[in-house]
């Protein structure tokens, strides 16, 4: 009996024997192998998971030099997880956008937070516009190793997890995040409300509602000795310690996995019962220990896998991967 897999191999075996009697350009097998599951083996697997209360638009958007993985946006229905693959080196970030829409007039797709102005779905190259909570991952970086870490130095916009999961855990190779909801009690000058009357939706970092260079750590501030925590970036450290505050908030605030094969969680209001609101919690304490996220109702995946260089080593692959599965 054939696996679950077959359905590809069969596409594989299509594709090979269509390359080697000169059906298909070599180019053209190329570029059918790069998106297939089969090349997972080369890749890293991200699991998104939202457990808001409301439908949440996950945005990611590849660093300079790393390819776009599959999607650069979608939509995630409450209680939905989706997985996608990333290829070892890749490195970017990932957010998720609120109260979006698409205008009946001009067809534009927005959001209120974390919108990237890419007027659709997906984000095709656009970041965030501040502020939003960030999820930045370098894979495979200085010494073989992941670096990751949960950014509000463009401020906050919802609850994240990230969650690594592997061989690698432990150590520094551990959960990080944002578990409180800072919107209700954000400060006045940093609020953004959605309309006059309105409670607030996402909150501003310093350096957005002011613009100086003392919370931007520019100009005579651009470096970790004339730049340091604020007020309301202790705001932020105080109700997240593990999350980045400031520009220059590394010591506390990035972690690292080793080992090259550690597939990470990220979570959209982690664990509602454990999350505690900023309103019940004036203290605004909270711990970042292991949570474990379960499945949900609703599951698919995706996948992205760095260019091959050579078309003899397709072939190669998919002959190795046919001789796996049959």
């Amino acid at each position: 009996m054939l696996s679950q897999r077959a359905p590809a191999s069969l596409l594989i075996l299509v594709l090979v024997v269509s390359i080697v009697t000169g059906m298909l350009p070599i180019h053209e097998l190329e570029s059918k192998l790069v998106q297939d599951e089969l090349l997972c083996v080369s890749s890293r697997k991200f699991t998104i998971t939202n457990r808001c209360g409301y439908t949440v638009w996950p945005g990611i958007l590849s660093s300079s030099g790393s390819p776009p993985l599959e999607s650069t946006g979608f939509a995630l229905a409450p209680g939905e997880t989706r997985s996608m693959h990333a290829p070892h080196k890749w490195s970017g970030r990932m957010w998720g956008r609120t109260h979006c829409a698409t205008d009946a007039a001009t067809g534009r797709f927005s959001c209120v937070t974390g919108n990237c102005g890419s007027g659709q779905l997906e984000c095709s190259g656009h970041g965030a516009t501040p502020p939003a909570t960030l999820a930045e991952f370098t894979l495979d970086g200085h010494e073989g190793l992941d670096f990751y870490d949960v950014s509000l130095v463009d401020g906050y916009n919802q609850p994240m997890l990230v969650q690594p999961e592997g061989a690698a855990v432990g150590a520094n190779c551990v959960p990080t995040g944002c578990m409180v909801d800072l919107n209700g009690v954000c400060p006045a000058e940093l609020r953004v409300a959605q309309g006059a009357d309105a409670g607030g939706v996402a909150c501003k970092s310093a350096c957005e509602a002011f613009g100086s260079a003392e919370h931007c750590c520019s100009g005579a501030h651009g470096n970790p000795d004339t730049c340091r925590p604020s007020q309301y970036s202790q705001f932020f450290k105080n109700a997240c310690p593990r999350a980045y505050s400031y520009a220059y908030d590394d010591a506390t605030s990035t972690f690292t996995c080793g080992g090259g094969e550690t597939s990470y969680t990220i979570t959209f209001c982690p664990n509602t019962a454990s999350v505690k609101t900023a309103e019940s919690d004036p203290r605004l304490a909270v711990y970042i220990g292991s949570w474990r996220v379960g499945s949900s109702s609703k599951s698919s995946s995706w996948r992205a896998t760095p260019r091959l260089g050579s078309g003899l080593v397709l072939l190669a692959i998919a002959f190795l991967a046919l001789a796996r599965i049959f």
